[in-house]
């Protein structure tokens, strides 16, 4: 494969863009700037761009630990996106599947593979989601039920999906659901009363977020997570 195109495919850019940061001096081969656009890169070659080193590559998957104040999204007038946390080359490249709100903490999915992350948000495919939260109120055990049931959301038709709720202690629980309405733990316990203080993602489907990660931190996905999803 022509440098050029090699540069088009991993950093996502123009021909006529590959050829100005050659000509920039911005690429170096096998440790050795290269201006020429015609070199042949090979599986054996390294390049870098900017010292960071460039690969051919299949799909991506990431596990990041999401901090509060970061939004789901690529562009946004008022607070930063989850993408400007990673350092990886073209970023833009990868899309959330499953977004949390703002102010919700913890496990994000990045991908640029549309078909696998359509397994973990299209409401066909049953994948279970798990959240640590926080309420204003104490919470009784007839929640316990009325969450298995299936609660009444306010603007819409239909009750939600049951919903396993695990209560910890006098404000705090796990709750799981299998579906992904609109802020909706937040508002399943606005109908029976409660508020939500505090949320954070702990588990989507049988992917727990890695006790390891700080927040802000990310890291590439097993090949048994990946595979996880496509059971």
């Amino acid at each position: 494969m022509r440098l050029d195109k090699f540069l088009c495919t991993t950093l996502g850019i123009t021909r006529r863009e590959a050829g100005k940061i050659l000509k920039d001096k911005m690429v170096e081969v096998n440790g050795e700037i290269v201006k020429s656009s015609s070199l042949k890169i090979t599986d054996d070659c390294d390049v870098e761009f900017n010292g960071r080193s460039l690969k051919l590559t299949g799909p991506q998957y990431y596990m990041l630990n999401k901090p509060s104040g970061f939004v789901c999204s690529h562009i946004d007038d008022f607070n930063p996106t989850v993408f400007v946390l990673l350092d990886i080359v073209s970023p833009e490249k990868l899309h959330v599947a499953g977004r949390l709100d703002g102010d919700t903490t913890g496990l994000v999915l990045l991908t640029d593979d549309g078909q696998w992350s359509h397994r973990i948000t299209s409401p066909r495919h049953v994948c279970e989601k798990t959240y640590y939260v926080e309420v204003a109120d104490p919470l009784e055990e007839s929640a316990i039920e009325l969450f298995a049931n299936g609660v009444e959301l306010r603007g819409e038709k239909e009750l939600t999906r049951p919903a396993k709720l695990e209560i910890l202690g006098e404000r705090e629980a796990l709750i799981t659901i299998t579906e992904g309405k609109y802020h909706q733990v937040k508002r399943m316990f606005a109908a029976i009363g409660n508020k939500v203080e505090a949320l954070h993602r702990e588990r989507i489907g049988a992917v727990e977020l890695d006790e390891e990660l700080e927040p802000g931190e990310y890291r590439e996905l097993t090949a048994e997570e990946i595979a996880s999803f496509m059971k």
